[in-house]
C-alpha cells in the first residue's frame, strides 16, 4: 500500500478523491496541488450568480480551503502549478512564487479537469471575447451585468490573472448593450438567460439547426420557441466566420442584421482607445454588432500534462482510463473532465463534462489509492437544465447516436399534462423516447416542460442502468397523486406509445 497521494486539481474530482482518501486512511499524506485559488467550488452556478439569484459568488465554494486543511487533513497548496509529471521517477514538478520544486509520489490522480473550447475563427484574442469557466471570470462577468463598481465587488486573491482580469479590464471602460452568445448549448443558453433578466440584447448563434444538440430536435424546438418568446434572438445554421475588433468596425465595413427584422442595427457606444476591443461578429448569414462575447462552443479535456508525460489518451481526446481510474501507469490515475468515461449503453469511451461523473469517480479513486479498489462507474449521459421557467432533460441515447452505435432506433414523441387535469396548475410537457427495435430496451428519453422533467428523467435513467425494456418500463409501480401528476405519468404514458411503435 502507498503512503503519499499527490493531485493535481482541486474541484469536483480532485477534492473527492483526496477527501475520500484521507477519510479512509488518516495516516496517508494527501496533497493536493491547485494552479488557482478556487477549490471544491460549484461552477455550475455561476449563471445564476451572474443573473443576481445567488447573491455572493463564496456560496458557490463546496469546502471552505480552511476546513480543507483544518479539519480534514489534507495539505492544500493553492496557487503552485504542476509543469511536469515524471513517471519513472514518480515525481511531480511544481511552480509557486516564481520557483520550482519537486514532490515524491506512491499515487498520482491527474484531476486537470477542462478548459472552454473557443470558436475555430479569427479575432477571439480580442478584448470582451470570454468563455466561463472558473469563479473569477464570472464574478468579472456579474460585475458588467450588475455595473457594480470594482469597490463592490471585491477582487479574489488571484483576480489578476486570466480571464478574470481580462474582463475586469474590459467592462470597467466599456458601456455594454448587446452580448452574443456563441454556441446554444447548455451554460450558452443558460447564460442568455442571465444576460436577458438583467436588460441586455442578448443574440445566441448556432451552427447547428437546433439549441441544445444533445437534446434532440423534438425538445430542441420547444426550447427555441420558449427563448424567443423570453426575448432571445436566435441565429441558427448559422457559422460564425470572424470576429471583429474596433480598429475594423470605425471602417465602416457593415451592420448587422436582426433575425426577422432586416433593419441594421445602431452603432454601439465605443469603447476606450488603447486595444482593440471586439465590435462584432461576422457569420455566414451577415454580421451582428456586439461589445461583448460569450463562446460556449463545448470543452476541451486539460491534457497537456498528462501528453508530456507519455501518458496515453483515448480516441476521444481525453485520457485513457481502466474501470478503476489507472490509467497505462498503474500509479498514474485520471478522473473529472479530462479523463473517458465509458457509455454503459454502447460500451465505447466517451467524454462526458458533468459534475456527477467527476465527483463519482474521484471518490472512487479515493478508496482504490487508500485500499478499497471501487469502480469509477460508467454513464448513461443524464443531464438537466433550465432554459427561463422550463426544465430540460435527458438521459441516454438519441436516434441518431443509437444508429451511430448499431442499435435499430424506433422512436416516439408524446405532449401530456404534469398534474391531473382537474388539479390547478397543471402545464404541459413534451417527452421525446427512443428504444431498439430488435430488443425492445429503451434507449433514451428526452423531455421539457414548465415542472416535472428534472425529476423524472432520472427514473428513466435507472431503467437504462438497469437495461430494461420499454415493457418493463410501462409496468414500472410509480407513485400518484393529483398535485404531482396524472394516473399514467409522463415517463410511463411516452412507454406506452413507444410500445405500440414496437408491435
Amino acid at each position: 500500500m502507498s503512503d503519499r497521494f499527490l493531485v493535481v486539481g482541486g474541484d469536483a474530482a480532485g477534492m473527492s478523491a483526496a477527501g475520500k482518501a484521507k477519510r479512509d486512511d488518516p495516516d496517508r499524506e494527501v496533497v493536493v496541488f491547485e494552479r488557482g485559488d478556487w477549490v471544491s467550488y460549484g461552477a455550475c452556478g455561476i449563471p445564476y450568480y451572474v443573473k443576481g439569484e445567488i447573491a455572493d459568488i463564496e456560496e458557490l465554494q463546496v469546502v471552505e480551503p480552511r476546513k480543507l486543511v483544518e479539519e480534514r487533513g489534507i495539505d492544500l497548496r493553492r496557487r503552485h502549478e504542476v509543469v511536469a509529471v515524471d513517471p519513472d521517477a514518480r515525481t511531480v514538478t511544481v511552480e509557486a512564487d516564481g520557483e520550482r520544486y519537486e514532490e515524491p509520489y506512491d499515487d498520482l490522480l491527474l484531476a486537470t479537469g477542462g478548459r472552454a473550447a473557443l470558436p475555430d475563427a479569427p479575432g477571439t484574442d480580442l478584448e470582451g471575447v470570454f468563455a466561463v469557466r472558473n469563479l473569477e471570470a464570472g464574478r468579472a462577468l456579474r460585475s458588467y451585468v450588475v455595473r457594480e463598481d470594482d469597490a463592490e465587488v471585491p477582487a479574489h486573491p488571484d483576480a489578476g490573472s486570466g480571464d478574470g482580469e481580462r474582463l475586469r479590464s474590459h467592462l470597467r471602460e466599456t458601456d455594454v448593450e448587446r452580448v452574443v452568445v456563441i454556441g446554444a448549448n447548455k451554460i450558452g443558453v443558460e447564460m442568455a438567460e442571465a444576460f436577458v433578466a438583467r436588460g441586455f440584447d442578448v443574440h445566441v448563434v448556432e451552427a447547428g439547426p437546433h439549441v441544445l444538440p444533445v437534446f434532440g430536435p423534438d425538445v430542441a424546438d420547444v426550447v427555441a420557441d420558449h427563448l424567443r418568446d423570453s426575448g432571445v434572438r436566435l441565429h441558427l445554421g448559422t457559422s460564425v466566420e470572424r470576429l471583429v475588433g474596433e480598429a475594423e468596425a470605425e471602417e465602416g465595413t457593415g451592420r448587422a442584421t436582426e433575425e426577422g427584422t432586416g433593419r441594421a442595427t445602431e452603432e454601439g457606444a465605443r469603447p476606450a482607445e488603447g486595444t482593440d476591443r471586439v465590435r462584432a461578429i461576422e457569420t455566414d448569414a451577415g454580421r451582428i454588432e456586439a461589445e461583448a462575447v460569450l463562446c460556449d462552443v463545448g470543452v476541451e479535456p486539460e491534457t497537456d500534462l498528462a501528453e508530456s508525460a507519455g501518458i496515453d489518451l483515448g480516441e476521444t481526446g481525453a485520457i485513457r482510463t481502466d474501470e478503476f481510474g489507472r490509467t497505462g501507469d498503474d500509479r498514474v490515475y485520471a478522473a473529472g473532465d479530462c479523463a473517458e468515461k465509458r457509455h454503459l449503453l454502447t460500451g465505447e469511451a466517451v467524454r462526458w463534462p458533468y459534475a456527477l461523473a467527476a465527483n463519482r469517480a474521484g471518490r472512487a479513486v479515493g478508496r482504490t489509492v487508500a485500499g478499497r479498489p471501487t469502480p469509477v462507474g460508467g454513464i448513461v449521459g443524464t443531464g438537466v437544465m433550465k432554459a427561463f421557467d422550463r426544465e430540460v432533460a435527458r438521459t441516454g441515447l438519441d436516434d441518431e447516436q443509437a444508429r451511430a452505435a448499431g442499435f435499430d432506433p424506433v422512436s416516439t414523441t408524446v405532449t401530456t399534462i404534469t398534474r391531473a387535469h382537474y388539479y390547478p396548475g397543471w402545464s404541459r410537457i413534451v417527452v421525446h423516447a427512443t428504444a431498439d427495435a430488435d430488443s425492445g430496451r429503451l434507449l433514451g428519453t428526452s423531455m421539457v416542460g414548465a415542472e416535472g422533467a428534472a425529476h423524472r428523467i432520472n427514473a428513466v435513467a435507472t431503467a437504462l442502468h438497469a437495461g430494461l425494456t420499454v415493457e418493463e418500463v410501462g409496468r414500472l409501480d410509480f407513485g400518484y397523486a393529483p398535485p404531482f401528476g396524472p394516473v399514467w405519468d409522463p415517463v410511463l404514458l411516452a412507454a406506452k406509445a413507444l410500445g405500440d411503435e414496437l408491435e
